[in-house]
């Protein structure tokens, strides 16, 4: 799944010239470790993102496009419970922007991205839907959500807590969407 690495992968690119790594044959324990490192440069450094952003999730990741095909067919299955109208959330039903959360119980990064939803949702077009995953394991596990918090969009995926200014910027070009 294309997850918010993929957003920092540009980063680390020009470093590739220098050792061997194969970024797309890291497991899932080396992508963990990858995403968190990249996380905390964007926490630390959030003027990285101030330049153009790009226009599609396929630009972001070059040779993943059987994986950005098969994201997209889980969300289009799973929209109708995704993007319910009886799910709790805030902003307005028929906004022009859609994020699911997938939260859990006592997670403090799921809480820090409510409430940065909420907050951008106050400056957005955005309906941002709450999904418990106690109340829709199902859900859940179809879509591989196994870190929390895990964001949905009608075209993207994106795994663990974003920084606000990565959300920030996915709103302002409608990424995802």
């Amino acid at each position: 799944m294309i997850r918010h690495w993929a957003a920092a992968f540009l980063m680390v690119l020009p470093i590739t010239a220098f050792c061997d790594t194969r970024f797309d044959a890291l497991d899932a324990e080396e992508r963990r470790i990858l995403q968190a490192e990249i996380r905390a440069v964007l926490l630390a450094s959030p003027e990285v993102l101030q330049g153009p952003a790009p226009k599609a999730t396929a630009d972001l990741a070059p040779g993943y496009d059987a994986e950005i095909s098969d994201d997209h067919a889980l969300i289009n299955t799973h929209q109708d419970a995704l993007f319910a109208p009886t799910l709790p959330g805030v902003g307005k039903p028929d906004a022009a922007l859609r994020i699911a959360l997938l939260i859990g119980p006592n997670c403090p990064a799921c809480a820090r991205a409510e409430a940065d939803l909420r907050d951008l949702a106050k400056t957005y077009d955005l309906r941002l839907f709450l999904v418990d995953t106690r109340s829709h394991p199902n859900l859940a596990k179809a879509l591989g959500a196994d870190t929390l918090p895990f964001y949905v969009m009608p075209r993207m995926m994106l795994r663990g807590h974003m920084p606000r200014p990565v959300l920030d910027r996915y709103l302002q070009n409608a990424t995802g969407q």
